[in-house]
């Protein structure tokens, strides 16, 4: 018996790491849930606080860092037990609208974010106007639903048109280097807001509405029961937003494991001597900010339409400085780390009402702070072994 009420060490632990990973995952779904659902700003505290806890414990611990180095190599658990906890979330909470508009905001951004990772972290593309480009597919849906295009359609032309955009703003920053190029983001969101502000066609500064997004004749904005079970309309919405960060976590993942990781890691790290090997730098930019933005459009397209309205403002600086900061948060080129960044980011001024008209001032503190005492963030990107790829590659 003695025995028996023995703990297991960690290295015994470790002899499970698939249902480790497993009860971690779920673990962390279950409290991001909770989360979303909270309603008094004590539970928020003291969730946010269980949280801050966890993540410095396994920072410090080894049984905490043996647990994050097998969740790194079982990504396919990781991802196939998110899936099915988000899918739990999204039941259990089924009924509630604010939860349910919250989740699927969080999960928007993110996949947004997917598409500045690819430019930022794994190009080095600066990009300080993601909220225009957001703003642009939102834009676009309102102006393609209005005139009866499927709404599938609207989303892949959403898509289109933002990557468009962004390689005609890509000729001048390709031009310049470090802050000036930085710049030229900044302007571009300033010019595009400006655009949108005077233009009486695209209903100046009052914006646009947009049509609720309609899927093969199943209107999302009037599902109200699914079977027995009463539901509100914003399910669809929070199913559709997972979704579409799934699929934008599949693409940017399958690239950066890649032969285009590969190159876009080159011309990031060094352009002379990837231009010696015969890769064009221009070219592979470009590549990395058709999809980011086009990635960025669809979501924009898919949350103008969750809201049914799109203005100037939403392509204002101070949401592009809240997608930098969700992207700094999470860890450069973390994918689930912008999810769980996009948490705070989004949620947490949300729920504490008190903090809400600070909450540009604390974006800005926030980035700061994590370039100063932990450049990598708060999910560091994995390391990934280039040479391996490289072998894979061409052996």
């Amino acid at each position: 018996m003695a025995e028996l009420s023995t703990p297991l060490s960690p290295a015994a632990a470790l002899r499970f790491p698939r249902l480790i990973v497993a009860g971690v995952v779920a673990l962390l779904f279950a409290g991001g849930g909770l989360l979303l659902h909270a309603e008094h700003q004590g539970q928020v505290i003291a969730l946010l606080g269980a949280f801050v806890l966890a993540f410095a414990l396994a920072d410090k611990l080894a049984a905490g860092r043996a647990v994050i180095a097998l969740c790194r190599a079982h990504p396919g658990t990781v991802n196939a037990v998110a899936a099915l906890s988000t899918l739990a979330v999204v039941a259990v909470f089924r009924e509630e609208h604010y939860t349910l508009l919250m989740m699927a905001t969080v999960a928007l951004f993110a996949t947004a974010c997917a598409g500045l990772n690819l430019q930022m972290a794994f190009a080095g593309v600066p990009n300080f106007a993601g909220a225009a480009f957001f703003a642009v597919g939102a834009y676009t849906a309102a102006v393609l639903a209005k005139v009866g295009v499927p709404h599938l359609l609207v989303l892949a032309a959403a898509g289109l048109v933002a990557g468009i955009l962004g390689l005609v703003m890509l000729l001048p920053v390709l031009r310049t280097r470090g802050h000036y190029a930085a710049l030229v983001t900044i302007a571009f969101g300033l010019l595009t807001r400006t655009f949108l502000e005077v233009n009486d066609s695209f209903g100046g500064p009052q914006g646009m509405k947009v049509p609720g997004f309609n899927l093969f004749g199943l209107s999302f904005n009037r599902v109200t029961e699914i079977g027995p079970y009463d539901v509100s309309f914003y399910l669809p919405y929070a199913v559709a937003g997972c979704v579409l960060f799934a699929l934008a976590f599949l693409l940017v993942r399958r690239l950066e494991l890649s032969w285009v990781g590969i190159a876009l890691d080159a011309v990031r790290s060094d352009e002379v001597a990837a231009s010696v090997f015969g890769l064009s730098a221009a070219r592979w930019k470009a590549v990395a900010f058709l999809l980011g933005n086009a990635i960025i459009g669809v979501a924009g397209a898919l949350y103008g339409m969750m809201n049914g309205f799109v203005n100037p403002n939403s392509a204002n600086f101070g949401d592009s400085l809240m997608m930098l900061s969700i992207i700094v948060l999470g860890g450069m080129g973390n994918l689930w780390g912008a999810v769980g960044a996009a948490m705070v980011i989004l949620v947490i001024p949300e729920k504490l009402q008190a903090i809400q008209e600070y909450r540009l001032i604390i974006f800005a503190l926030l980035v700061i702070a994590i370039l100063r005492f932990r450049p990598s963030g708060m999910l560091p990107r994995a390391p990934r072994d280039l040479s391996s790829l490289v072998r894979g590659r061409f052996s």
